[in-house]
C-alpha cells in the first residue's frame, strides 16, 4: 500500500482510528501498490451562495478487485484559497439510502477542513467490480468569505484500532459567493470512474436559517477544538509511520 498524500488527507483518515471497535473489523481489501477502490466526485455545482441552500453532488466508490470491501469510510477535505473557511461555516451531509448523516469538520494546522463519514455509521460495503454512489450535500454559512475552494475525498477501510488507505478522489473545485445564484450548473470535478447518478442541485431548505438572523456563527469551544487538533496530529503521525514501514 502506497504512502498516503497529501498530509491533510492522512490526518483526516487518522481521525477514524480512535473510535474503531472489534465489531467494526472487516477483512482487508487492500493489497499491492494500487488503491483497490477508485473514487470520483461528479455532478457537482460550481457555485455556492453563502447562507444559501444545499448543493448536491455524488461520490462514486468503485471496487476494482475481486474481493468485497466493507467498512469503507469516505473522508472529505475542503481547502479554500485564502484559508479563511472555518469548520462551523461548512455543513455537510451524506446519505445511506434514504437516511442522512451529518459530517463534522475539524481544522488542521494548515487551516484545511477535514470531515469523516463516521457518526456511528458502520461504513459502506462495495461488492467486487461494483460501484456504490453516495449522495452528498454541502452548504456554506452566511458569513463564509467569497473564495475558491477545492474538495477532495479519501477512502479508509477500518480494522479494529487501525485502518487502510484504499482510495483517493479527483479534485472538485467550486466558488463561494454572496450574490443570488442563477440556474444550477455542473462543477469542475474531474477524473475517471464508473457509476452514474441523477445530476442536480438541491436547495430545498436553508441549513443556516438561524444564522441569517444574527451576526456570526457559533464556533466550537476552545477546549474541544484543541482536543480535535491534537487527535488529528497524533493519529496522522502514527498512520504515516505505519505506511512508511510497509514500503520498506
Amino acid at each position: 500500500m502506497r504512502l498516503c498524500a497529501p498530509l491533510s488527507l492522512c490526518l483526516a483518515a487518522a481521525a477514524l482510528l480512535p473510535t474503531a471497535s472489534p465489531a467494526s473489523a472487516a477483512p482487508t481489501c487492500a493489497s499491492g501498490p494500487d488503491f483497490p477502490l477508485t473514487t470520483r466526485i461528479h455532478d457537482a455545482p460550481d457555485t455556492y451562495e453563502a447562507g444559501g441552500g444545499y448543493g448536491t453532488w455524488y461520490l462514486d466508490l468503485t471496487n476494482t478487485t475481486t474481493r468485497t470491501c466493507a467498512s469503507v469510510h469516505p473522508v472529505v477535505v475542503l481547502v479554500d484559497d485564502d484559508r479563511t473557511l472555518k469548520p462551523s461555516q461548512a455543513r455537510l451531509e451524506f446519505y445511506d439510502g434514504a437516511r442522512s448523516h451529518p459530517v463534522r469538520f475539524r481544522a488542521t494546522d494548515e487551516q484545511e477542513l477535514v470531515g469523516a463519514f463516521d457518526d456511528g455509521f458502520p461504513g459502506f460495503t462495495v461488492a467486487p467490480r461494483r460501484t456504490v454512489t453516495v449522495r452528498v450535500r454541502l452548504a456554506l454559512a452566511p458569513d463564509a468569505v467569497a473564495d475558491e475552494v477545492t474538495a477532495n475525498a479519501a477512502l479508509v477501510q477500518r480494522h479494529d484500532d487501525d485502518g487502510d488507505w484504499i482510495g483517493q478522489s479527483n479534485d472538485y473545485r467550486f466558488r463561494v459567493r454572496h450574490d443570488t445564484p442563477t440556474a444550477p450548473a455542473t462543477g469542475t470535478a474531474t477524473g475517471t470512474g464508473t457509476g452514474t447518478a441523477p445530476p442536480g442541485r438541491s436547495r430545498d431548505d436553508l441549513p443556516f436559517a438561524d444564522e441569517l438572523a444574527r451576526t456570526g456563527v457559533a464556533t466550537p469551544g476552545t477546549a474541544l477544538a484543541a482536543t480535535a487538533t491534537l487527535l488529528l496530529a497524533v493519529g496522522g503521525a502514527l498512520l504515516l509511520a505505519r505506511r512508511s514501514r510497509r514500503r520498506r
